[in-house]
């Protein structure tokens, strides 16, 4: 380990850390921080993906190993197993996969790409790898086909023409079915691209092909010629046999089933219209819609089921998608949410020649993956153990916590496991192949996700798993808004006005604070008790504008005077709406003190968990809406919730439920920034008004409000208000809109910075602040010169003027590189908190930096981390004694054994710079310019297992790391550029190396920075296959084997092989090898027990040998000695004679 002594640095007596680390001045004699955090401590590795695949495209599953594998159309495939066993991995090239095929128990799987190339996976390793590649480059690829437990892969082409690939090897047979031999004089035309391939499950050399145009052929492998051929003049969707191998039905493009016996190919034996109305008069019933799939399964105790999707009639205009399951006499038709992908019918059997035994239907949808139980009435879904909710509603912000306390899962999942639904199946989820990890993983992870209906959910992450503990709905708070219309796609974020845009969490205490897009900001407190509030408690804040002239501020001069000692009187409202600031000044003019939605008026029933504390609401001013929330901080240590934005900052008091300070940003610095700022634009319609609002803002009337000389008097409620509020939700949208089309939660300013990264413009302004490239238009420079709260941290710190323990304080970081402090002083008594007002006072600016602030946090003299402080977790509704047992105040000051712990630092990072500042001397020790070419999107400050460090992901894809304090470059890796501002909206960083990110509108991807996660990534990563016995092949029985009446197996090596068939063109395909070989994939699986069994076999084999080669080493000897013997009784016997007695 490495000293880093600041006073040495200052001296110059030992050389920079950095070239791009500059120390400052120290007036420390004996600061030694002990940096334990080297580079070897990083690495960087994607672990796992969660969520529903994006944009599904094909699906097979494994029946023997009950393993499901999804395709999408941007090449990923993602492998499920038993709850908690997933797996991703991504084809090169990202083109669509439009079919999949298991080699059943055999660990691997055979994936066909639209590009027009076929892959063979290993999945008898954690991660999956390609193990052979084949590329067809004259013929486009539209069906496959692998019979059970066969080598030879049937690949149908758009010419109609049949191919024939060898798994093993991955090389062409030379044996091909064309199109023209199959139809002969059938068809005058092209019968067009091949829709199915199949074996007769009786025989195993007839080769059932079906082509689009409605032609289906029997085609008689060994004689290498058409047996029969099935005419039908609607197009083909899909086959599927009968198990006995007599009979197959076909899915038709107007809604039609046709039954054939194999036999009789003059006509069908039987046409029927599932959904279509039968007419009287015998004639042909009205077309339906395509029946895209059809499957035919068998029971030997029952009627058979015959299981499709789609063939609804064209008069159901609006009706969802449906399955249609058929058994028997009866019909049942299964409305689905989103439409139909595809799907399986699992059953009982892999042989295609038994009674198949269905018993659940796997039905992948465009957003969902729902299994239906066949063996119940009604036919009930399974409960999904998967994380697949995570798009219910589009996702809009993302917050990653690691390390959390023990007892907060378990509290989760106790209140929402209520909120379960019903009327599920109650057999056990099918799809239960796999094993679990081994993880060293053990300290918990929760995620929670904002969402664009105001939804919040609270996910178990611990142990690289992922599942939902607890929903909160913050929507119920307000009144109903009228219902929108469907959205078109999950990918694009409505301008929701309950849409979630930021969250503050503090895990000990259990406090959850939100701010949404519509302004408002909702304190909750956890509870186990169920109670019902009367009215909601609510508090009303008028953000002030920016003044026109910000050189000369009203009320300039000492501005703490000023707000240090607000009025404590204010009480909150209730949640009727007051007749003064629910209704604009008049019908024409111009809306004010109007916020943006209506808080519900009537009871609101809070179930045991998250209930609200404080509904907190910004007010339109002068005809303009407020401005959205652009950061956010709670702390229940002392009961205060601060939010900030384009206007300036509030902080409100959720336990007095009063507003403590509320200015605009100009009157942040006191008198004029000598920093030169840009004044902002004056708009229409605007005129100054008094910066600084009064401290009983919550609850006067708006009257006695600080307010536009030009707003009248508040009316009274007309009769017509809903019209009113429904224009009012119209102009708040299109408001929205004005931000992002796709992201309504964004900041405007981060279009702006792409552009400005791509033309590579910079500018560096006057001491050091970073002012961004800026366009022509008059609307920019607007925006640009508006100084915005970026980032709120509380904390408690040593101050220039207080020689005492740290106090209280609140740091506001801004969009130009400012840290400005103000003070808090509050009470340390519960009865004074709640009695007496916490004065706020403003202590100038801390430090300045490049580009705006996006995180701040305190070091201790030691280079450990403080927190905020906190309290203890106590039920608000348990009863008074309860409470005041297990409430506590925690400090924050970490145990040590130093003598000294007067002196501080705070770590300040933007979006170029970060910078590390000794308390209370204000000294600058080291500064960092992280990126010169693009900028920050997020960073944190988070403790590893060996020490602190920053983490930083920026707008070039580069991800970062710096040690604390000296800010050294540990880790830097060009990971993902940014190319969605999805990514930019939920990327955040946890602590011990973990963070995540939405890679897609439906998937979250984490990711780990920490090297020790890195080496143990193996073991915490589940198997997907494991060894699992085939089972027995069905009894033919005696008369079926004396008669020949069984399935007839074929020797297709004698047919496809190289020596029957002879070699294929070179130039239909290429071959290109993987990185695993054929040997490799049929090897016992990986882990401890694979290697002992694979041991054990081998000495096994060993011991055999052995055994083998002693019994012919005796063997020899015996027949020595008898050849030994036999020679010498010769040798007796010649041994006295002459040689003419020979």
């Amino acid at each position: 380990m490495k000293k880093f002594n600041i006073r040495k640095v200052l001296d110059g007596l030992t050389a920079a850390s950095s070239s791009s680390s500059s120390p400052q001045s120290s007036n420390r004699d004996n600061d030694v921080v002990l940096e334990t955090l080297q580079s070897e401590h990083f690495q960087l590795c994607k672990t796992v993906r969660h969520g529903f695949p994006y944009q599904p495209s094909a699906m097979a599953f494994d029946p023997v190993q009950k393993i499901l594998v999804i395709g999408t159309e941007s090449g990923a495939l993602r492998l499920f197993g038993r709850a908690g066993v997933e797996c991703y991995c991504q084809h090169e090239g990202n083109a669509a996969v439009i079919q999949l095929q298991f080699l059943v128990n055999e660990g691997a799987l055979v994936s066909a790409l639209s590009d027009d190339s076929i892959h063979l996976w290993n999945l008898r390793q954690k991660i999956p790898a390609i193990l052979h590649s084949l590329k067809f480059s004259r013929e486009r690829i539209t069906f496959c086909h692998l019979p059970f437990q066969s080598k030879w892969l049937y690949v149908g082409t758009e010419r109609g023409n049949i191919h024939i690939v060898n798994v093993e090897s991955f090389t062409l047979s030379g044996y091909v079915i064309m199109w023209n031999k199959a139809i002969e004089l059938s068809s005058k035309t092209h019968p067009g691209p091949v829709v199915h391939i199949s074996d007769n499950p009786m025989d195993e050399g007839k080769l059932l092909i079906g082509f689009e145009c409605g032609i289906v052929v029997l085609w008689d492998l060994r004689s290498k010629k058409a047996d029969y051929r099935y005419s039908y003049d609607e197009a083909i969707h899909s086959v599927a046999w009968h198990h006995e191998g007599k009979q197959f039905v076909c899915s038709h493009s107007d809604g039609t089933l046709t039954t054939w016996n194999v036999r009789s190919p003059a006509k069908p034996a039987q046409i029927i219209t599932p959904h279509g109305k039968q007419p009287r008069d015998g004639k042909k019933p009205d077309p339906c819609k395509p029946i895209l799939k059809v499957e035919y399964k068998t029971e030997k105790s029952g009627e058979p089921f015959m299981v499709l999707s789609g063939g609804l009639s064209y008069d159901t205009v609006g009706r969802r998608a449906c399955l249609t399951v058929m058994h028997g006499k009866s019909t049942a038709v299964l409305e689905m949410d989103y439409p139909i992908v595809d799907f399986l019918t699992l059953c009982e059997t892999p042989y295609p020649n038994d009674y198949q035994e269905p018993y659940a239907v796997v039905v992948l949808l465009e957003r969902d993956l729902v299994v239906i139980d066949l063996a119940q009435t009604g036919y009930p879904s399974f409960e999904n153990p998967y994380p697949l909710s995570i798009h219910e509603s589009p996702v809009t912000c993302c917050e990653y916590f690691a390390d959390c306390p023990a007892e907060l899962i378990p509290a989760l999942y106790s209140v929402g496991s209520r909120q379960k639904r019903q009327g599920y199946s109650k057999k056990e989820w099918p799809i239960s192949g796999g094993n679990w990890g081994q993880g060293a993983q053990s300290y918990p992870e929760i995620i929670i996700t904002g969402h664009a209906d105001g939804s919040i959910k609270f996910w178990d992450a611990s142990a690289l798993m992922l599942q939902v503990l607890y929903k909160l709905k913050t929507a119920k708070v307000f009144e109903k808004v009228p219902a929108k219309e469907e959205k078109s796609s999950p990918d694009v974020v409505d301008e929701d006005p309950f849409a979630v845009h930021s969250l503050s969490w503090c895990p000990e205490s259990r406090v959850l604070c939100m701010a949404a897009v519509s302004a408002h900001v909702i304190v909750y407190r956890f509870s186990k008790q169920e109670v019902t509030l009367e009215t909601v408690q609510l508090l009303e804040v008028r953000m002030q504008c920016e003044l026109n002239d910000v050189d000369s501020p009203e009320g300039g001069g000492d501005q703490a005077s000023a707000v240090s000692t607000p009025g404590a009187s204010s009480s909150p409202q209730c949640g009727t709406p007051h007749p003064s600031t629910s209704s604009a000044s008049s019908s024409e003019g111009p809306r004010d003190n109007v916020p943006c939605l209506r808080v519900r008026s009537s009871a609101l029933k809070q179930s045991p968990g998250y209930q609200v504390e404080l509904v907190i609401q910004l007010l339109w001013v002068s005809g303009e809406p407020p401005q959205q929330i652009s950061s956010l901080a709670v702390n229940s240590a002392y009961g205060l919730v601060v939010l900030g934005n384009g206007n300036g900052v509030a902080v409100v008091d959720y336990l007095q439920k009063t507003l403590l300070l509320n200015v605009t940003t100009a009157e942040l610095h006191g008198s004029p920034d000598p920093h030169q700022r840009q004044p902002r634009s004056p708009r229409k319609g605007r005129h100054p008004s008094g910066g600084l609002c009064d401290g009983n803002d919550g609850a006067v009337t708006s009257e006695d409000r600080c307010k536009s000389p030009t707003s009248g008097c508040g009316s009274p409620y007309h009769s017509d208000e809903d019209n009113k509020q429904q224009k009012f939700l119209e102009k708040v949208k299109s408001k929205s809109r004005l931000i992002s089309k796709s992201v309504a939660n964004d900041f405007a300013k981060m279009s702006r910075k792409f552009s400005m990264a791509a033309d590579h413009k910079h500018d560096d302004a006057r001491d050091g602040s970073f002012i961004h490239s800026r366009s022509s238009s008059m609307g920019s420079l607007d925006r640009e010169a508006r100084e915005v709260i970026s980032c709120l941290h509380f904390c408690e710190i040593m101050s220039r003027n207080s020689e005492l323990a740290p106090a209280p304080s609140l740091w506001l970081g801004t969009t130009l590189g400012t840290v400005l402090t103000v003070s808090l002083s509050v009470p340390s008594a519960p009865e004074q908190r709640l009695q007496q007002t916490v004065p706020v006072s403003f202590c100038g600016s801390l430090v300045r930096l490049k580009g705006g602030v996006l995180r701040m946090a305190v070091m201790d003299s030691t280079g450990s981390l403080v927190p905020p402080a906190c309290e203890g977790w106590y039920d608000p509704n348990a009863p008074e004694e309860e409470r005041e047992r297990t409430r506590s105040r925690r400090t924050t000051s970490p145990s040590s054994s130093q003598e000294n712990q007067d002196c501080q630092y705070a770590v300040v990072c933007s979006e170029k710079q970060a910078k590390v500042v000794a308390m209370p001397s204000q000294n600058c020790v080291y500064d960092h310019n992280i990126t010169e070419t693009s900028f920050v999107l997020r960073a944190d400050v988070v403790v590893m297992s060996a020490g602190l460090c920053i983490a930083c992901f920026c707008a070039n894809g580069h991800i970062m790391t710096l040690s604390l304090p000296s800010l050294r470059p540990l880790l830097d890796v060009n990971y993902l550029p940014l190319t969605d501002m999805r990514i930019a909206r939920t990327f955040c960083f946890s602590n011990l190396g973990q963070a995540l990110y939405l890679t897609s509108p439906m998937e979250i991807q984490r990711l780990t920075y920490s090297q020790e996660t890195c080496d143990n990534l193996q073991e915490m990563l589940g198997e997907l296959f494991t060894p699992v016995e085939t089972p027995e092949a069905p009894n033919r029985g005696f008369f079926k084997g004396l008669f020949g009446g069984g399935a007839q197996s074929l020797d297709r090596e004698d047919l496809f092989g190289e020596l029957a068939a002879g070699k294929a063109s070179r130039s239909l395909a290429q071959h290109i090898p993987g990185p695993g070989s054929m040997e490799g994939m049929k090897g016992a699986a990986s882990g401890v027990v694979g290697e002992l069994a694979r041991a054990r076999i081998a000495l096994d084999e060993r011991g055999q040998k052995l055994g083998e080669l002693e019994e012919r080493t005796a063997a020899m000897m015996a027949s020595a000695d008898a050849f030994s013997r036999h020679a010498h009784d010769v040798m007796l016997k010649y041994k006295d004679k002459k040689w003419y007695q020979l």
